[in-house]
């Protein structure tokens, strides 16, 4: 059952990341609660099939394609939904990109480094700085951002990744401090291993078990157990909520 929020039900949300796991749960979730919903991404055919699925649902989408590490594309993006829908209140920053193989510190190239930290931390960074100055003229919005139990503990992800959502993290709770004065809330959530299309792809079902074993609830998450956090932190049931790390990962950090 899908939780209502009817705060929730006639806001435009813009979700980074949204053509595939954790970023369509969320898409269709806050579709399913009346929100007007941005799928964004660079992949047109998947955005389009998000887009489809959740009009098939009853719900109200539109796909717009942006590469989130490009100032000049965020802000067209922002442009184009300000133009087709409405200024954005709700905000999920959760494009990320750059994936390399985890390995030893001294082996990650120059080049490599560079992609996963533009792929995380400097997307997050320009998504937020496109849509943040319109929240604080209008005095109202709610910020997610996506990290990762990779940036709460010592982990086997590769160094910049970890590094990246560590970043988020910091930058999430600078900004959650000074937004909160416009009525702004900011907040990340922290997913532990969440058994995504991209996941099955790169793990066999030996190492998913494997996995799962290191979370004291004893399995992998879900992109909807992600999203339905996701949707607890924009709505006002969590009104009194800012600059907090919530972590999603089946007790696998405990803070």
């Amino acid at each position: 059952m899908i939780p209502t929020y009817p705060d929730l039900a006639g806001k435009i949300a813009l979700v980074t990341g949204g053509s595939r796991g954790i970023g369509r749960a969320t898409c269709r979730l806050l579709a399913a609660n009346g929100v007007k919903v941005v799928v964004s991404g660079r992949d047109q055919a998947a955005i389009a099939a998000v887009v489809s699925e959740i009009q098939a649902e009853g719900g109200g989408a539109i796909g717009v394609s942006a590469d989130c590490t490009d100032a000049s594309a965020i802000d067209a993006l922002r442009e184009h939904v300000e133009h087709e829908l409405g200024p954005v209140e709700l905000l999920a920053a959760f494009a990320g990109g750059g994936i390399i193989k985890p390995g030893p510190a001294e082996k990650v190239t120059e080049q490599e480094w560079h992609s996963v930290l533009d792929g995380n931390l400097t997307a997050t960074f320009l998504t937020v700085k496109s849509f943040l100055p319109g929240m604080k003229d209008r005095h109202r919005g709610s910020i997610v951002t996506m990290a990762s139990t990779a940036g709460r503990l010592p982990s086997q992800a590769p160094v910049p990744y970890s590094a990246a959502k560590a970043g988020i993290l910091m930058f999430s709770r600078n900004l959650a401090n000074e937004a909160v004065k416009f009525g702004i809330r900011v907040n990340s959530i922290a997913p532990g291993a969440v058994l995504t299309e991209r996941t099955r792809h790169f793990m066999s079902e030996t190492q998913q078990r494997e996995v799962a074993a290191l979370h004291p609830l004893g399995r992998l998450g879900s992109p909807e157990d992600i999203a339905l956090a996701t949707l607890f932190l924009m709505s006002e049931s969590s009104s009194w909520i800012t600059g907090i790390t919530l972590d999603v990962s089946g007790g696998r950090v405990m803070l």
